[in-house]
């Protein structure tokens, strides 16, 4: 079969569409390498604050519903708190507020949960940074 220029324009398309998308999961593991090199954290989420799955990473395996989450009642119930932590019997949760959404994370009983909000602190100016991106023409005109 022979291959049209309207199919490969798609395929180019998509092909373009996987490169950015790896991109965008390189940064992110990139922004996140120092918080996972924590002793005994076993996982970070990333989510927007329309309760979008922007990012997900875990040591040792990936929970096998996270996407099926509805987690945008979660997020509604975060409304207004810039920082919290959640404590059960043998799992800490870590939540930060950013520009863009939430960071989760995910740390056991003895995790430095002071290491993690440190490292959080850093990360935040990348994601005020990145939420105050102009969009459209009037990026190419700087203040």
């Amino acid at each position: 079969m022979l291959a049209t220029p309207a199919s490969t324009d798609n395929i180019e398309l998509s092909f373009n569409s996987i490169r950015a998308k790896t991109q965008v999961e390189v940064d992110m593991k990139d922004r996140f390498k120092d918080i996972m090199d924590i002793e005994d954290v076993y996982g970070v989420i990333f989510l927007s604050f329309d309760g979008k799955l922007l990012y997900s990473e875990f040591a040792s395996h990936l929970p096998e519903n996270l996407k099926n989450i509805h987690w945008l009642l979660f997020i509604h119930a975060l409304d207004g708190i810039r920082e919290t932590q959640l404590v059960f019997e043998h799992r800490r949760f870590y939540i930060r507020k950013t520009g863009t959404g939430f960071i989760f994370v995910v740390v056991g009983e003895m995790a430095l949960i002071e290491m993690v909000r440190l490292n959080c602190d850093i990360l935040l100016p990348a994601f005020e940074k990145q939420a105050e991106k102009p969009k459209g023409f009037m990026r190419f005109f700087k203040r």
